[in-house]
């Protein structure tokens, strides 16, 4: 006879399974605060529709998003206890991904709400599908679950379709459950990167937004640098040796009193799981080894690609009230700011934004390149959901 660990999972699994409906909001209800952080970041305006009940409501009492709902419904009972059907289930098809789109009003990016619907949508089945089915991530060195053994998928399988029914106060599970059982897989893989270091204009970065808010921008030449990440393939290195030569550029650049801030920009990427945020580290060593004061240095500890790592910094540039229409400049090794500036990176940036998140410009030297950041940088997109 079975005991301990091994008969609890066997029942676990011998349960009957949830109806997974769609979980009505009620009073009372418990807040789950890294849910709750998790599901703004990520999903924005399905988040706001979950915490606006007569919202949810009027979404919910149209015809075709009814049926929609009822035929998701369906698909999801008739797994009956298969988790691997179940999650598959939670995928959203496109038809039923444009019915949420034609529908929502309220919210979005700079494309409007339709656009954002169908960004939030995919992005919930990137999740699905990476965290949950076993799909290989665009980025698999870095990104998804890493290898698991069938035990483990089982049970963060069924602790996700549990989570997705067990109700959260403010969660747009209301509506369909696959959006509580994405944050489910993520937490439950402990890859809730996307939140790590919220509130992101404080901690570290309060000295520098608080500088920001007296600044005379036209003092200066460049709005800010922007310093590249390269993360380590080793574990447990805090900084790469190209890392190491970009704080140098930096610290040379600033000391021709040309820029007011120095953002670095680089999250946990390199290598997978690693417990080092490379902003995180480059800020340690600009204010240890180069005297740079903190008031003069913003990380940005998200950014796990180049493109990212310009998107990120344009956001931070908003949130500081730089002006949009000031070059800041990018610092970084001849090999990357090559890279930056080629027709390449900006067909990368199209296949994987959507966009560009500003224009680069003039070359400075080898190492350095004039950058025009866009407002398009704040559209979120959750289909790279540990940075959207």
């Amino acid at each position: 006879m079975r005991s301990g660990p091994a008969r609890m999972t066997a029942v676990m699994f011998a349960a009957t399974a949830l109806s997974l409906m769609a979980v009505p909001a009620s009073a009372g209800t418990a807040r789950d605060t890294v849910a709750e952080a998790l599901s703004a970041r990520l999903f924005p305006l399905l988040d706001a529709l979950g915490r606006n009940p007569s919202a949810m409501n009027a979404l919910q009492a149209r015809p075709e998003v009814a049926a929609m709902l009822r035929g998701r419904y369906d698909r999801r009972v008739a797994c009956g206890n298969d988790l691997g059907c179940a999650a598959q289930a939670m995928v959203w098809t496109d038809d039923e991904a444009q019915v949420v789109a034609a529908a929502v009003v309220d919210g979005g990016a700079d494309d409007g709400p339709a656009a954002q619907a169908r960004r939030e949508i995919a992005g919930i089945n990137v999740i699905v599908r990476t965290y949950g089915i076993g799909q290989v991530p665009g980025y698999p060195q870095i990104d998804g679950a890493g290898a698991l053994d069938p035990q483990e998928i089982r049970t963060r399988l069924q602790a996700a379709a549990w989570l997705s029914q067990t109700a959260r106060a403010g969660s747009a599970q209301a509506l369909d459950p696959s959006v509580e059982f994405a944050l489910a897989l993520l937490d439950g893989s402990d890859r809730t990167d996307a939140v790590g270091f919220e509130p992101l204009l404080g901690g570290l970065n309060a000295p520098a937004m608080k500088r920001a808010k007296s600044l005379d921008w036209k003092h200066w030449r460049y709005s800010a640098m922007i310093v590249t990440g390269v993360g380590p393939e080793v574990s447990d290195m805090a900084l790469s040796p190209f890392g190491k030569y970009h704080l140098r550029l930096a610290a040379q650049r600033f000391a021709a009193g040309d820029v007011p801030f120095i953002i670095v920009t680089g999250g946990r990427a390199h290598p997978r799981a690693t417990r080092f945020a490379e902003a995180q580290e480059m800020r340690a060593a600009l204010i240890a080894r180069y005297g740079i004061p903190a008031e003069a240095i913003v990380i940005e500890p998200y950014a796990r690609h180049t493109t990212t790592n310009l998107r990120n910094a344009t956001r931070l540039l908003m949130a500081m009230g730089a002006p949009l229409d000031k070059d800041t400049i990018i610092v970084c090794n001849p090999g990357q700011s090559a890279a930056i500036e080629s027709a390449q990176f900006v067909q990368r940036n199209l296949t994987e934004l959507g966009y560009e998140p500003g224009n680069v410009g003039a070359r400075i030297s080898p190492t350095e390149l004039e950058f025009r950041p866009s407002a398009l940088s704040a559209r979120i997109d959750p289909r790279d959901p540990l940075d959207p």
